[in-house]
C-alpha cells in the first residue's frame, strides 16, 4: 500500500520505526508513539530510545503513563519516611495539589504513605529509573511538494532551535523516485531525511537515509531542569499511549470497522467505503456508521463488548507485547490475537 492519506502513512512509519529503528546506525530498543509534543509543537511520530534494564525497572511502576504532577511526587519520594513538604522540592504551585497527587500516587501503588499525627509522610516503593536515552521527533509527509516543504521548514527549524528532541527527521514517500534536491535544501541541515517505500508494506528495512541528522542535544548533554522534565513527560505519555491508540478517536464499535494487514502492520479499514479512514471520517456522524448489533456481543467476545472491544483488546495487547520485548519479559506473552476481526489465533509478526 502506498497510502494517500497522511494518517495511513503515519501508522506505517510508526510500525517501521518499531521494527527497524535506527535507520542510520542499526537496531536500538525503542517505544514509538504518535501525535505527541508540547503546547507549541506536536510531532507526528515520537521515537523514545530506551535503556533496556532501566526500562524494565520502569515497567514495575505499571502500564499507565505517570503524569507531570505524579512525576513530581514519584521521582522525589524519599527512601525513608518523611513529611512530604520536607521531602519534595517546592512545586511552584499550591501544596494542596501536591497532597492530591500524593493520594493518587498511593492509590496506584507508586509510593507509600502514612500519617504521623496530622502530617502525611511518604516513602518510595522503588527508585524511579533513568530509562530514557534519547527522544527522536519525526515529521511525516508522504507527498513532499514545494508548498509542503515550505511549511515543514519552519516547523523543523523550531525543533532544531528548541533542541527538546535529540534528533529530528523528515520521513517522506519515494516509491522508487528520487527526492527532488531543491526540496531538501528547504529543510534545516540538522534534520535527517528518511526516504520510505511502503509499496510492499513495512516488511524488512524499507527506509533509506537520504540525509543524516545532527545531534540536537546541548553540548555536554546538559539541559535545564525544566527541559528535562518536559522531555520525561513526553516519554511517559509515549509509554502509556503508544501508536496503536487510534481506536480511542475512532469507532471500532461500528460494524464496518475492521483491521487490515499491511505486511507486518495492522491499520484500520472501513469495509463500507473500502478505505483507510481518518479519525475525522470514522465518527458517529459518518453516514455509513452502523453500531454493531447486541447479538454480536454474545459470540465468545470479551464480556465487556463485541468485536469492537476485541479490536481494542488486540491493539492494546500488541502495545504490551512490544513493551515486554524491550524489558525481556517474554513470559508475559509475546503473542497477540490475529489480524482478522473474527480471529483470536496467536500472531507474532504484526
Amino acid at each position: 500500500m502506498t497510502p494517500d492519506a497522511e494518517f495511513g502513512y503515519e501508522l506505517l512509519v510508526c510500525r517501521y520505526a518499531e521494527l527497524a529503528w535506527h535507520p542510520g546506525d542499526g537496531p536500538r530498543p525503542v517505544i514509538v508513539s504518535r501525535q505527541l509534543g508540547t503546547r507549541e509543537r506536536r510531532w507526528d511520530t515520537v521515537v523514545i530510545e530506551v535503556d533496556p534494564a532501566a526500562f524494565a525497572a520502569r515497567r514495575a511502576f505499571g502500564d499507565r503513563a505517570i503524569g507531570s504532577d505524579l512525576l513530581h511526587v514519584v521521582r522525589n519520594a524519599p527512601a525513608e519516611w518523611a513529611w512530604y513538604r520536607d521531602a519534595l522540592p517546592d512545586p511552584g504551585y499550591p501544596w494542596r495539589y501536591v497532597r492530591e497527587a500524593i493520594h493518587r500516587a498511593a492509590d496506584r501503588n507508586l509510593i507509600e504513605t502514612r500519617r504521623n499525627g496530622n502530617r502525611i509522610q511518604t516513602r518510595r516503593k522503588r527508585p524511579y529509573p533513568d530509562w530514557v536515552r534519547r527522544i527522536v521527533a519525526v515529521e511525516n509527509k508522504p507527498d513532499l511538494d514545494r508548498s509542503a516543504a515550505d511549511r515543514l521548514a519552519d516547523q523543523l527549524s523550531h525543533d532544531v532551535e528548541t533542541s527538546l528532541a535529540d534528533e529530528a527527521w523528515l520521513a517522506t514517500e519515494t516509491t522508487g523516485d528520487r527526492i527532488e534536491r531543491a526540496l531538501l535544501r528547504e529543510m534545516p541541515v540538522e534534520v535527517g531525511v528518511l526516504a520510505t517505500d511502503f509499496s510492499d508494506g513495512v516488511d524488512g528495512a524499507s527506509g533509506d537515509v537520504a540525509w543524516h541528522p545532527s545531534d540536537l542535544s546541548p553540548a555536554g548533554g546538559d539541559r535545564d531542569p525544566d527541559a528535562e522534565t518536559r522531555r520525561l513527560e513526553i516519554a511517559e505519555r509515549a509509554y502509556g499511549k503508544g501508536w496503536r491508540s487510534f481506536h480511542d478517536t475512532m469507532r471500532p464499535d461500528c460494524r464496518h470497522f475492521e483491521l487490515r494487514r499491511e505486511g507486518r502492520a495492522l491499520v484500520p479499514n472501513c469495509a463500507a467505503k473500502s478505505t483507510l479512514p481518518t479519525a475525522r471520517e470514522c465518527s458517529g456522524s459518518c453516514p455509513q456508521f452502523s453500531p454493531e448489533p447486541p447479538q454480536w456481543r454474545t459470540r465468545g467476545w470479551p464480556i465487556g463488548g463485541g468485536p469492537g472491544k476485541g479490536i481494542q483488546w488486540l491493539l492494546d495487547r500488541r502495545r504490551e507485547r512490544e513493551r515486554d520485548g524491550i524489558s525481556g519479559d517474554d513470559a508475559v506473552g509475546r503473542g497477540g490475537a490475529g489480524g482478522d476481526r473474527g480471529s483470536a489465533e496467536p500472531d507474532r509478526d504484526a
